[in-house]
């Protein structure tokens, strides 16, 4: 990637077709300004249930996958819904794969609340585990969009006035944390 633009792997800890949280990474695309390249990773449901003896013997193709898209960005914004107070576990499971990578320490992470009703128990999990797992995570950069729930799309996202300037917000952050 360039000194003028930086690539950031966007993570939906969503499995939903309509999630409120694709979406808030999709309009985040559609906002980016001109030094960032978004990027929305799209194999979420393709990772296997992880297994230190399955890692051990030969990494599946799909978690070889993730963790080479991780490698080629220069940071990551992850958009993850709370479920039971918690982190959802297909994507814990996707950040359990990232532990014994080379790619992740280190890695600059943005985090994006999406949640309409003010969750914040994933959020707060989610920073520990990034935390734990030696990854940057850029507060100054991370941010909440109150959207209306679950089915909300990318254009609903982008027809309102303040969750677009929220976005571009964060984004303008994330890039000033990038180029600093």
């Amino acid at each position: 990637m360039s000194a003028s633009r930086k690539r950031v792997l966007c993570l939906s800890g969503s499995l939903r077709r309509n999630s409120a949280n694709t979406a808030a990474l999709q309009a985040a695309q559609a906002l980016a300004p001109a030094t960032l390249e978004l990027v929305l990773y799209q194999g979420l449901d393709d990772l296997p249930l992880f297994n230190p003896d399955v890692e051990a013997a030969a990494v599946p193709a799909p978690v070889l996958a993730l963790r080479e898209s991780v490698g080629q960005t220069d940071a990551l914004l992850i958009a993850c819904p709370e479920y039971a107070h918690g982190v959802p576990g297909a994507f814990k499971n996707l950040l359990d794969w990232l532990v014994g990578s080379l790619e992740f320490p280190g890695k600059p992470v943005a985090l994006l609340n999406a949640s309409g009703r003010g969750s914040h128990h994933a959020q707060e999990a989610l920073a520990e585990i990034l935390v734990t797992m030696s990854a940057r995570v850029l507060g100054g950069a991370s941010c909440g969009v109150a959207l209306p729930g679950a089915g909300c799309s990318r254009e609903e996202v982008l027809a309102s006035a303040e969750r677009s300037a929220e976005l571009r917000a964060m984004l303008a952050a994330l890039g000033n944390a990038l180029f600093a």
